[in-house]
C-alpha cells in the first residue's frame, strides 16, 4: 500500500494524474474580486463600473441590429467635439476610392510626423460605431501621439457582412501606400480593429502588397471562436465584453455570414504571421481577450517578429478607450506612439 501511495504522489507531482483524468476542467469556487488599489483612482472607477448593459443583447433581425447600433453611435458622437478640442486635433470627412473615412490631424503636427500617416480601424464587434462615432481612438492617438490618422468608416453588418469591412480596409490601405512610403505608415485599432489590423497584414502579404512599418493591434479579436483561457477565466470579470455568449457571439455570426470563423481573415491567429512588421499589443488582466492578445504575441515571437506585449493591471477589454485621460490609459497611447515613432521612417 505504501508503494502504491508513493507512485500516486509521483504521478500527482508530474502531472500524470491530470493526464489520466482526461484534462478535466477546473471547478473554481465563487469568490469576490476586489477593485485593485494598485491603479489610479480614475482607473478604479472604470474597474468598478457595472457591466456593459448590452452584453446579453443578441439581435436576430436587421431592424433589431439598427435599433441597437444607431442610438449608441449618436451618443458616442456627441462627446467627440469636446475630445477633439481638448486634444487639439481636427477631423475632416474624406472619401478614399469610394470608402468613407476621417482624416484626424493635430493642430500642431510635429515636423518629424509630417510625412508619417497612421491608418486606424475602429472597434465595435464589427457592428458598432459607424461614421464619426468610430473615431474616438483615432482622436486619442492623434492628440496624444501627434500623428496624422486616417480612420476608416468601413461598411458593417447586418447590411454589409464579411468581406465588406476587409475590402474597404484594403481599399484604403492601397490608397495610403500612395500617400506615404510604406516605412512611414502604421496600422492600429482595438478589438475588432485589432483583429482587422492583423488580417490586413495577412491579406497584404497574400496580394503581394507593401506592408506597414509597424502595427498596433489593441486587444485584438484574433479568434472569433470561444478558444483561449481568458474566454473562461475572465468571463464575468471583464465589465466591457463580460462573456462570449450574447452580444459577442451574435456579432461574430452576423459578420461571418456563414463563413468559417477560423478562416484567418476572420480569426487571424490561424494565419501565417512570418514577415509581420514590428508589433505592439495591448491588453489588461481582466480582459476577456487577454488570451487572444497573448496568443498573437507568442505566435509573432515564434515567427521571429519583433513584438511587444503590454498588459495593464485590472483593465477590462479596451477600457483605455473609455477615458484616454486616466493615467494608465494615457500611458497606453503614449506607449503606442513611442513604438510608432521608433519604427516608422520620418
Amino acid at each position: 500500500m505504501t508503494k502504491h501511495r508513493a507512485i500516486l504522489a509521483i504521478l500527482l507531482l508530474s502531472g500524470g494524474a491530470a493526464a489520466h483524468a482526461q484534462m478535466a476542467p477546473r471547478e473554481v469556487p465563487a469568490h469576490t474580486v476586489p477593485v485593485p488599489d494598485t491603479v489610479s483612482p480614475d482607473s478604479q472607477k472604470l474597474i468598478a463600473a457595472p457591466y456593459n448593459p448590452v452584453w446579453t443583447v443578441a439581435p436576430t433581425t436587421a431592424e433589431a441590429w439598427h435599433q441597437l447600433v444607431d442610438p449608441m453611435a449618436a451618443e458616442a458622437a456627441k462627446a467627440l467635439p469636446a475630445l477633439r478640442e481638448k486634444l487639439r486635433v481636427g477631423s475632416e470627412p474624406v472619401t478614399i476610392d469610394g470608402v468613407k473615412a476621417f482624416m484626424i490631424t493635430p493642430i500642431d503636427l510635429p515636423p518629424a510626423n509630417r510625412n508619417r500617416l497612421l491608418v486606424h480601424v475602429h472597434g465595435g464587434a464589427y457592428v458598432l460605431f459607424p461614421g464619426e462615432s468610430g473615431t474616438r481612438e483615432a482622436i486619442a492617438l492623434a492628440g496624444i501621439g501627434r500623428f496624422r490618422v486616417l480612420s476608416i468608416d468601413y461598411r458593417m453588418p447586418p447590411d454589409f457582412p464579411y468581406p465588406a469591412a476587409m475590402d474597404d480596409a484594403m481599399t484604403v490601405w492601397r490608397a495610403a501606400l500612395k500617400m506615404a512610403k510604406p516605412s512611414q505608415l502604421g496600422i492600429f485599432g482595438t478589438s475588432t480593429g485589432g483583429g482587422m489590423t492583423l488580417a490586413m497584414v495577412l491579406r497584404a502579404k497574400q496580394e503581394g502588397m507593401k506592408l506597414p512599418g509597424a502595427i498596433a493591434p489593441g486587444t485584438p479579436w484574433s479568434d472569433m471562436t470561444k478558444t483561449g483561457d481568458s474566454y473562461y477565466s475572465n468571463a464575468m470579470l471583464d465589465n466591457v465584453l463580460v462573456a462570449y455568449e450574447g452580444f459577442l457571439d451574435a456579432s461574430a455570426k452576423v459578420y461571418a455570414n456563414g463563413h468559417d470563423l477560423k478562416d484567418p481573415q476572420l480569426s487571424p491567429i490561424y494565419g501565417d504571421l512570418h514577415g509581420f512588421p514590428p508589433t505592439i499589443l495591448t491588453s489588461g488582466t481582466r480582459d476577456l481577450f487577454l488570451s487572444n492578445t497573448v496568443r498573437v504575441h507568442r505566435k509573432l515571437r515564434q515567427a521571429g517578429v519583433e513584438a511587444v506585449l503590454q498588459v495593464y493591471e485590472g483593465m477590462s477589454h479596451a477600457a483605455y478607450n473609455r477615458d484616454p485621460f486616466a493615467p494608465e490609459n494615457r500611458e497606453v497611447f503614449e506607449e503606442i506612439a513611442r513604438f510608432f515613432d521608433k519604427h516608422l521612417a520620418k
